[in-house]
């Protein structure tokens, strides 16, 4: 590290300290050559994820509005905030590990349908409406057939190991 006083670039760190919220660190410098004593400070660098929208044009991730859209589709539903954060910071966990700079917004939004599939069937099939722009009443009927023929295969599972 680089002493602000005299230029000389080596330095050797004398105390570290993690700050109050835990996103950096305050690391207190002394110069070899002149020294004197300076402080620093370490933080993460993190790159914004762009969402590609369906109409081409990009914007930045926002976490409010993946929760928003979540919020929405869990209306009047016994979905807990507890679980819609939890969801909502799995998938940005996801898109930060995936080292992707660059995210379609059909992408994130099968993160989302997989997660509410989970938790509840009727805000999944809510969320999937807007997702999957259903234009009329049997893309509905056939997303709740899905969603049928699924927890009957998951039940029919269940029993085969009972016996």
């Amino acid at each position: 590290m680089k002493c602000v006083y005299c230029g000389c670039m080596d330095s050797k760190v004398i105390d570290s300290r993690l700050n109050e919220d835990g996103t950096s660190i305050r690391r207190r410098r002394e110069c070899v050559a002149c020294g004197k004593r300076f402080t620093t400070y370490e933080t993460i660098e993190t790159t914004p994820i762009m969402v590609i929208k369906k109409s081409g044009c990009r914007q930045i991730f926002s976490p409010a509005k993946l929760k928003n859209g979540i919020i929405k589709a869990c209306d009047k539903r016994p979905v807990s905030m507890q679980q819609i954060d939890k969801l909502v910071s799995d998938i940005e966990k996801k898109l930060a590990n995936g080292l992707e700079q660059e995210v379609t917004s059909d992408y994130i939004g099968d993160l989302v349908m997989d997660g509410l599939k989970e938790i509840d069937d009727v805000a999944y099939v809510r969320f999937a409406a807007v997702h999957r722009q259903f234009k009329d009443i049997n893309s509905w009927l056939g997303e709740i057939n899905e969603i049928l023929k699924s927890k009957n295969s998951s039940k029919a599972d269940k029993d085969d190991k009972k016996q």
